[in-house]
């Protein structure tokens, strides 16, 4: 590919970053991975698709130096989910100070859909305040926010629930929730960094789909051919586990996402945007299958 990019993605190990990194080397893009541990079965997974992959802490900006000296682009993402917020807001300077230093021609961050409407949330602020940063140096940079994961669908005991024919989530039946597939985040990344003068200085939010918690657990019963029902989790369960969990979902019941996801298929037919019908039917069986497996062990 004649414009092929030298693209860092951090987090490449995990689930996003991973994804990226397939939707980027499919384009014929080179991938760099920043990861803590070269030699983990996570990191060889991703490097055995051709991911050159670099050793990089946050913490370390040293190593943040070597891994972004010479690429094109950085696709960055943080999380507050292992220290804490201000954890993840110095994570996300500390990229963005790295791919500045190295004179980095485009940057651009994964944060999450309506960061930028004060709500509360603080894994949704610790984001904004990261995009805020970004914005305010000389990099070209895009901003990426996607809605609630279809993803979470495998988090904590959901799949255990899922055998016993319930759908565990702490919102009404009725409740619409806009979701995406991480796949499809993947895919509009690679596209931003394919088409960067058409996302400079722009914050584009993403959903696949959206549907409720009652038609969720429609859609699952007729994929694994059994009664599936709804349970809503009380919130005070959420809370006692995380305020910021509970937040969110306080925030989903009284206001929730509002993407114009008819719009993104429309402008952006190439990246697919999984209906969860379709992303469900793709994995879940597997992961079932896989999970009884364990549970067997």
């Amino acid at each position: 590919m004649s414009n092929s990019k030298l693209v860092l993605v951090t987090g490449v190990t995990g689930k996003q970053g991973g994804a990226v990194a397939r939707a980027l080397l499919e384009k014929g893009h080179r991938v760099r991975g920043l990861t803590r541990n070269v030699d983990g079965a996570a990191a060889q997974a991703v490097a055995a698709l051709g991911v050159d992959l670099v050793t990089g802490d946050f913490g370390a900006p040293d190593s943040l130096s070597t891994a972004t000296t010479g690429v094109d682009t950085v696709f960055a993402m943080s999380t507050p989910f292992e220290a804490g917020e201000a954890a993840e807001v110095a994570q996300g300077k500390a990229i963005v100070d790295a791919a500045v230093a190295a004179g980095v021609d485009h940057f651009v961050y994964t944060s999450v859909a309506s960061a930028d409407k004060s709500t509360g949330i603080p894994h949704f602020d610790s984001k904004w305040e990261v995009e805020q940063y970004l914005a305010s140096t000389d990099l070209d940079w895009s901003v990426i926010a996607p809605v609630y994961f279809m993803e979470n669908l495998f988090f904590g005991q959901n799949l255990d629930a899922l055998q016993t024919g319930s759908y565990p989530l702490p919102l009404p039946a009725d409740l619409s929730l806009q979701q995406v597939a991480v796949s499809d985040i993947g895919a509009f990344g690679a596209l931003v960094v394919d088409r960067k003068d058409e996302f400079v200085s722009r914050r584009v939010e993403i959903a696949s789909d959206e549907l409720t918690s009652e038609r969720t657990a429609v859609v699952l019963g007729q994929l694994l051919d059994r009664a599936v029902e709804h349970y809503e989790v009380p919130m005070d369960q959420i809370r006692a586990f995380s305020e910021d969990f509970a937040l969110m979902y306080e925030w989903f019941i009284e206001t929730g996402y509002s993407v114009d996801i008819e719009g993104l298929r429309t402008a952006y037919p190439e990246v697919g945007w999984c209906r969860f019908a379709d992303w469900a039917a793709s994995v879940v069986p597997s992961a079932l299958a896989e999970a009884e497996r364990s549970a067997g062990a």
